[in-house]
């Protein structure tokens, strides 16, 4: 794996080698506002922006971009940025498939040499997945196997959650599955983070007792 040698930053502090980032906002203010300088750092560092959104989300997060400014028609036009729908995205014909998601990652974060872009920032709006607990473990795993994307890949990507929408043992099982954190609108290392091949194995476990818990009906 190769690292560019011009600095990068996110939420006021340096970005190093570790680049899968859960983000964590209370409104799209705060979001926006730790977000934004980041997005318009890489848009001018020729960097290529991919953003999945809330379906309603677009024209806002797009006049969001021009008020920061980008110029978000010339971008667009010129391939460097990418909106997608978060629903389309995850929820193919309705429903997740994380081996699917893998796979869609891995070929977003693959390069040919020469490519126009060097490296991707890619930021998830993850508001689609808070529609029950079951449903939130399938985003979890996913969560912490495409950690074995990212390490093998420059690229920035940063997971964003609302936290009134999400429980907090979800909350907590989340940021166990990304090596670096905001919160407060700080970037940090994530002392709570465990790397998969430990926390895959453990969440597993968890699922198949609580599964047999709920058919026992205890």
């Amino acid at each position: 794996m190769t690292r560019e040698t011009e600095p990068m930053s996110l939420a006021g502090s340096p970005l190093g080698d570790t680049r899968h980032v859960c983000a964590f906002f209370h409104s799209d203010e705060e979001e926006y506002g730790v977000l934004l300088p980041f997005i318009k750092q890489g848009i001018e560092s020729g960097h290529k922006a991919i953003h999945v959104l809330n379906p309603t989300q677009r024209a806002d997060h797009m006049a969001r971009l021009g008020a920061a400014g980008i110029d978000v028609a010339a971008s667009e036009a010129s391939g460097q940025l990418d909106l997608r729908s978060n629903v389309d995205t995850y929820l193919h014909q309705g429903r997740f498939d994380a081996d699917r998601m893998v796979s869609l990652f891995e070929e977003l974060a693959t390069r040919e040499p020469g490519a126009a872009f060097p490296s991707s920032r890619i930021v998830c709006r993850m508001d689609w997945a808070a529609v029950g607990r079951p449903f939130v473990d399938d985003v979890i795993e996913f969560e912490s196997r495409v950690n074995d994307v990212w390490r093998r890949h420059d690229d920035v990507v940063i997971c964003t959650y609302h936290v009134g929408q999400f429980g907090g043992d979800a909350v907590i099982d989340i940021m166990r599955t990304h090596p670096m954190v905001i919160v407060g609108g700080i970037l940090q290392r994530n002392p709570f983070f465990v790397p998969p091949e430990a926390f895959l194995p453990e969440f597993r476990e968890r699922r198949r007792k609580e599964a047999r818990r709920s058919a026992a009906g205890v």
